[in-house]
C-alpha cells in the first residue's frame, strides 16, 4: 500500500490557510478592542461637541450679528470686529487684563518655585506644610474673594491706623491704583498651591546625586539652583508658566469678589466686560466678537509662549 505525501503547493496551501485561520484569529479580538475604544471615547466626544463644539459655533455666529441676547437679530458682518478696536472701554479691558497677567504669572512662578523647594527640603513637618499650602487651590475663589475684601477694607485699614501708614489707612479697593494691586495679590496667593504641587514633582525628579557631587565641588546653594536645579526642571517651568498666563488671562472671579469691575471700569478684566456686556448690558452679539478675538489673543499667547519657552529648555 503506497503513502501519498501532500505536494508542495498543497502544502504552501495548507500552511498559508493556517497561517490565516491564525492571523484571522488573532486579528478579531483586536477588532473587538478597538471597537470597545470607540465605544468609550464617544460619550465624552458626544458630551465635549454638544456642550463646548455647538456653542462655540454659535458664538462665532452671533458675533456677526447685531444680537442683543435675544428675540430677532440682523447679519452686520464685521462691524461688531471693527468696532472692538475703537471702542475706549474693550481697549482698556485687554490692558487691565494683560497688566495683571504678567505681573501675576511672574510672581506667581516666583513664589511657588521658592516655596516649592524649600518643602523638597529636609524639613520637619514637610507633609503637612505640602497639605497647609494646597488648602487655598480646594476652596471657592468667591469665597476668599470675599474674605479678601474684608481685610482689604476694614482689617488693613484698621492696622493701618493704628500703625500710622497714612498710605494704608483706607481701602486699596476704592482707588484704580492700588486695586489691581489687591486682585494680584488674591490671584497669586489662590494660585500659587497648584503650581507648588508641579515644582514639588519636577523637584523629586533631580537626582540627589548631582547635589552631592556639587557640596562636594563647594558649589553655593544658588550655583547649585541655577546649574542643577532650574535646568532639570525646565520642562515644569514651561507649564506652569502657560498654564499661569492662561489662567490670568481669563481672570474673572477674583475682580467680581473685590471690585466687581470698579471704580467706574478701571478693573474690568475681558471676561468680565464680556460677561456684562453680553448677559446684563444686550450686547450680546458684540461681546460674542469680543470672546472671538479674546480666543485668538489667548491661543497665540499660549503658542508663543510655548514655543519660546521650549527652545528655552533645548538651550538650558
Amino acid at each position: 500500500m503506497s503513502i501519498q505525501t501532500p505536494s508542495r503547493d498543497e502544502q504552501a496551501g495548507t500552511s498559508s490557510g493556517t497561517r490565516d485561520g491564525r492571523e484571522q484569529s488573532h486579528r478579531k479580538p483586536g477588532v473587538r478592542l478597538a471597537g470597545a475604544f470607540y465605544l468609550m471615547v464617544l460619550p465624552a466626544f458626544l458630551l465635549f461637541f454638544v456642550f463646548h463644539t455647538i456653542p462655540v459655533l454659535q458664538g462665532v455666529y452671533y458675533s456677526f450679528t447685531d444680537s442683543p441676547g435675544y428675540g430677532p437679530s440682523s447679519f452686520v458682518g464685521l462691524r461688531n470686529y471693527i468696532a472692538l478696536f475703537t471702542d475706549p472701554r474693550v481697549l482698556h479691558a485687554y490692558w487691565f487684563t494683560f497688566l495683571i497677567a504678567a505681573v501675576a504669572t511672574i510672581l506667581v512662578n516666583i513664589v511657588s518655585l521658592a516655596i516649592a523647594v524649600g518643602l523638597n527640603s529636609r524639613i520637619k513637618f514637610k507633609n503637612g506644610l505640602r497639605a497647609i499650602y494646597f488648602i487655598p487651590n480646594v476652596l471657592a475663589i468667591l469665597v476668599i474673594g470675599y474674605i479678601f475684601n474684608y481685610l482689604f477694607s476694614n482689617s488693613l485699614p484698621a492696622l493701618a491706623t493704628k500703625i500710622g501708614i497714612d498710605s494704608l489707612a483706607t481701602s486699596l479697593l476704592t482707588k484704580a491704583s492700588t486695586a489691581w494691586i489687591a486682585i494680584v495679590i488674591l490671584a497669586v496667593w489662590q494660585s500659587a498651591a497648584f503650581n507648588i504641587i508641579i515644582y514639588i514633582a519636577g523637584l523629586q525628579t533631580v537626582p540627589t546625586e548631582m547635589y552631592e557631587a556639587a557640596d562636594l565641588d563647594g558649589a553655593s546653594p544658588w550655583r547649585r539652583f541655577r546649574s542643577i536645579t532650574f535646568p532639570m526642571i525646565a520642562g515644569f517651568f514651561t507649564i506652569n508658566m502657560v498654564l499661569s498666563l492662561k489662567g490670568f488671562l481669563q481672570i474673572f472671579d477674583h475682580i467680581v469678589a473685590l471690585t466687581g469691575g470698579g471704580p467706574g471700569t478701571d478693573t474690568e478684566s475681558v471676561a468680565l466686560l464680556i460677561y456684562k456686556g453680553g448677559f446684563q448690558g444686550g450686547e450680546y452679539g458684540y461681546q460674542s466678537a469680543n470672546s472671538v478675538v479674546f480666543f485668538i489673543v489667548i491661543v497665540g499667547f499660549s503658542i508663543v509662549q510655548l514655543r519660546v519657552l521650549r527652545r528655552r529648555e533645548v538651550e538650558v
